[in-house]
C-alpha cells in the first residue's frame, strides 16, 4: 500500500526527472546546456541524429555507442522545439521511441520538449492517499466536443461538484490517426497531439489539482499498437520471442537483454509521475504481462510510485491476491484492482443476460451480497473459461479500498456492438438502484463519464488506421459480432473507422441540465455526499456486514461514535422484505430508523410524489427496483 506522501517541489525550475531513483533515462532531455539524446539500439553498430532547428536549419550528429547498446549525443545548441529523427546505417530513419511529442503524427519527426518551462500554478500539491477516493473515468477525445486536454479542464468543476475525488484518464500515449481509445498507443512517452501539447496536459493536471482532484493515468505495458511501433527497428529484444497477447507481442521482461526493456517501461511510469505530476497509474491488463523476475515489474513500479506518494491500480482478470499483497509480505504491493465480478453480477441481475463471460454469473441478491462480502465472486472456484482451473483466492483480509467497483466502464460499454451504456439497457428505476449500491458500498466506486446523468450518447469502439490495417479492423469488428455489414440492422456494429462512430460517442453536456437527466445527477451527488459522511471511517470490515434477505441486499454500517446506517437494495421487481424476525434489521436500542434517501423519490426522477417510504416495521414491498438508506435516530 502507499507508504509515503510526496509534495511537489515549489520551484518550476527544478522539476523531478525520470531516472532519479536509479533508472537510466531515455529520449531527448532539454537543459541549460542544450539537448542530450539517448536511445537503446542494440541491433545497430552506429546511429546518427538528424535535427531540424526551429529556425529551419538542419544538422546531422553522430551518436556515441556504449557497451550496453545505448547511443548518446549532446547538442549544445539544441533547445525545446527542435525536431529530430534517428538515422540507421541502412539509410532509413525513425522517430524516437521515447519521444516526448509527435507533432506530425507517430510516423513523423519527434520534438524536443522542455518540461521545466511550464509555470505550475499549484506549487505544493500533496498527493492524496488512495483510501477514500471516488474515481471518474474519462476519455479525453469524447469527454467534450473539443476533445482536448484544455477542453477537459472546462468540465472539472462538474466532476468535483458531483463528489468524485479523482479523474482517471484513458490512455493518451500517441497513436496512429486522429482518434482512438488509446489502447493502440505506440509512442508511450508522447501525449497524443490529437488532444494537445504536453504543456496542455500539464495544464489539465494543474487545473484538477486546483480543484482538489487527483489525476490517474491509464497506461498500457502489455503490448504496443499495430501501426507506428518502431521499437523493433532499434532492437528485436524489446519483445518476447514466444509471448503474445490478444493484442500483439508481449514485452521481453526476463529474457536476454531484458534490462533496458524494463528500464524503458518503468522509466515511462516515473516520467508521468515526475514530469506531469500524475497522482496514480492504472495499469492495463496486467494479467497479460509475462514476468517471472523478482521483484516483478509491477512490484517495481508500485514501489517507486509509493516513494513518490503515488498509487497504482491494476486491471487483472485473475482476481490475484498476490498482486494486492504488500511487498513486505511477498506480494507486488499494488494499491487496488478493478473488480469485474461486481459489475458482472449486477449486470446479470439487472438485464438477465448470460452471453459470453456473463454465463458464469447468476446475479441473484445472494450472489451480489457474496461478492460484496469479500470483494470478488471468484475466490478459488473452478472457472469454466479456464478449463476448470481455479480463479481467485479468498480476499477478505484485504482492505476494502483494494477493490474498484463500477456498474459501467469503457470496456463494458464500448465492447458492446452498439456501445450501449447500462442506462440504455434497463429501466430507470433499476439504474437508480444500481447507482445507490455502487456509491454506498464500502468499496472504491468508479463512475464512467456521462453515467451521472444517464447520457444518451453511446461509447463506441473507434479507430483511425490507414490502408489495409483500417480495412482489417472494420472487418474484424463485423466478424466479432457475426454481422456481414457494419450498422445494417440486427445490431450490427458501426464501422470503427467511420468518423461518425467517434463523433456519436462524444458526450452532449447540454443533457446534464435537462429534465430527467438532472435528477440522475442529483442522485449521484446525494449518494456520494452521504458516502462522505461516514464511509471514510467505516472501511474496516468489522464495522459493516452484508447479506441477502430474499432478493433484497442488506448492507449495515456500525460507525463508532455515530449513528448506524442501513442500506436496502432490490435490483429486481417484486422483492419483499419482512422486518420481523431479522435481528440485524433492528435499530439500535433507543433509536428508530429514519429514511434519508430513497431512489424512487421524485427529486431523483422516481415515481413517488415524495421521499416517503413505508415505515420500516412491517413489510417492504419493492414494486420496482429501488434502494433505501436509513439512519438510526434517537429522536
Amino acid at each position: 500500500m502507499t507508504t509515503a506522501n510526496a509534495e511537489f517541489p515549489p520551484s518550476a525550475a527544478n522539476p523531478r526527472r525520470p531516472g532519479t531513483v536509479g533508472r537510466p533515462w531515455i529520449g531527448a532531455r532539454v537543459g541549460p546546456d542544450g539537448v542530450r539524446y539517448r536511445v537503446w539500439a542494440l541491433e545497430w553498430p552506429s546511429l546518427a541524429l538528424r535535427i531540424l532547428r526551429r529556425g529551419g536549419a538542419e544538422e546531422r550528429l553522430a551518436m556515441v555507442a556504449s557497451e550496453d547498446g545505448y547511443f548518446e549525443a549532446a547538442d549544445p545548441a539544441g533547445r525545446g522545439g527542435d525536431r529530430y529523427v534517428y538515422e540507421f546505417p541502412d539509410g532509413s530513419s525513425s522517430p524516437d521511441v521515447a519521444s516526448r511529442f509527435q507533432p506530425e503524427g507517430v510516423h513523423g519527426p519527434s520534438e524536443c520538449i522542455d518540461a521545466s518551462r511550464y509555470p505550475w500554478r499549484v506549487a505544493s500539491w500533496r498527493r492524496p492517499a488512495w483510501r477514500g477516493q471516488v474515481v471518474y473515468e474519462l476519455h479525453v477525445g469524447t469527454f467534450t466536443q473539443a476533445g482536448t486536454f484544455l477542453g477537459a479542464t472546462q468540465r472539472l468543476d462538474h466532476v468535483r461538484e458531483l463528489g468524485a475525488t479523482a479523474i482517471e484518464i484513458m490512455p493518451i500515449a500517441d497513436f496512429p490517426g486522429s482518434r482512438n481509445w488509446g489502447y493502440d498507443g505506440v509512442a508511450l512517452y508522447a501525449p497524443s497531439r490529437a488532444y494537445g501539447r504536453p504543456d496542455e496536459l500539464r495544464a489539465l493536471v494543474d487545473a484538477a489539482h486546483e480543484r482538489g482532484l487527483a489525476v490517474i493515468l491509464d497506461v498500457v505495458y502489455n503490448h504496443m499498437g499495430p501501426d507506428g511501433n518502431y521499437l523493433g527497428r532499434f532492437s528485436k529484444d524489446y519483445f518476447h520471442a514466444r509471448h503474445s497477447t490478444p493484442w500483439g507481442a508481449g514485452f521481453n521482461l526476463n529474457g536476454p537483454n531484458s534490462g533496458p526493456v524494463r528500464d524503458f517501461l518503468v522509466g515511462n511510469a516515473l516520467y508521468w509521475l515526475d514530469e506531469f505530476r500524475i497522482d496514480g497509474l492504472r495499469l492495463d491488463a496486467t494479467h497479460a504481462i509475462l514476468d517471472s523476475a523478482e521483484p516483478s515489474i509491477l512490484g517495481e513500479i508500485a514501489a517507486l510510485a509509493h516513494i513518490r506518494g503515488a498509487f497504482v491500480i491494476a486491471e487483472d482478470e485473475r482476481n490475484s491476491v498476490d498482486l494486492l499483497t504488500p511487498a513486505a509480505a511477498g506480494g507486488s504491493g499494488l494499491d487496488a484492482a478493478w473488480s469485474d465480478d461486481f459489475h458482472h453480477e449486477v449486470r446479470v441481475a439487472l438485464t438477465g443476460t448470460r452471453e459470453s463471460y456473463y454465463a458464469h454469473y447468476r446475479g441473484t441478491a445472494a450472489d451480489v451480497a457474496r461478492t460484496l462480502a469479500s470483494g470478488w465472486s471468484y475466490l478459488g472456484q473452478p472457472f469454466a473459461p479456464w478449463k476448470g482451473r481455479p480463479r481467485g483466492a479468498p480476499c477478505r483480509h484485504l482492505p476494502v479500498e483494494s477493490f474498484v467497483y463500477c456498474i459501467e466502464n469503457h470496456d463494458q460499454v464500448g465492447n458492446r456492438a452498439q456501445g450501449e451504456r447500462l442506462e440504455h439497457l434497463v429501466e430507470p428505476a433499476a439504474f437508480r438502484a444500481a447507482v445507490a449500491l455502487l456509491c454506498l458500498s464500502p468499496y472504491t466506486p468508479m463512475l464512467f463519464m456521462g453515467q451521472e446523468w444517464a447520457a444518451r450518447s453511446p461509447f463506441l469502439y473507434f479507430t483511425d488506421h490507414s490502408g489495409e490495417l483500417g480495412r482489417q479492423v472494420s472487418e474484424g469488428r463485423r466478424k466479432e459480432f457475426n454481422h456481414p455489414n457494419p450498422g445494417e440492422g440486427g445490431g450490427g456494429p458501426p464501422d470503427p473507422q467511420a468518423p461518425d462512430t467517434f463523433l456519436r460517442s462524444k458526450l452532449r453536456w447540454e443533457e446534464a441540465d435537462s429534465a430527467g437527466h438532472a435528477a440522475v445527477v442529483a442522485l449521484h451527488r446525494e449518494c456520494l455526499a452521504q458516502r462522505r459522511l461516514w464511509l471514510r471511517s467505516a472501511d474496516s470490515r468489522d464495522l459493516w456486514s452484508v447479506r441477502a434477505a430474499g432478493e433484497v441486499i442488506v448492507l449495515r454500517y456500525r460507525v463508532p461514535d455515530g449513528p448506524d446506517r442501513l442500506l436496502l437494495v432490490a435490483l429486481r421487481r417484486g422483492a419483499q422484505l419482512r422486518w420481523a424476525g431479522h435481528a440485524d434489521l433492528a435499530a439500535p436500542a433507543g433509536c428508530a430508523w429514519k429514511l434519508v434517501l430513497h431512489t424512487e423519490g421524485a427529486r431523483f426522477g422516481g415515481g413517488g410524489g415524495s421521499d416517503e417510504y413505508p415505515d420500516p416495521t412491517s413489510l417492504l414491498d419493492f414494486a420496482r427496483p429501488a434502494a433505501a438508506l436509513y439512519i438510526s435516530d434517537p429522536g
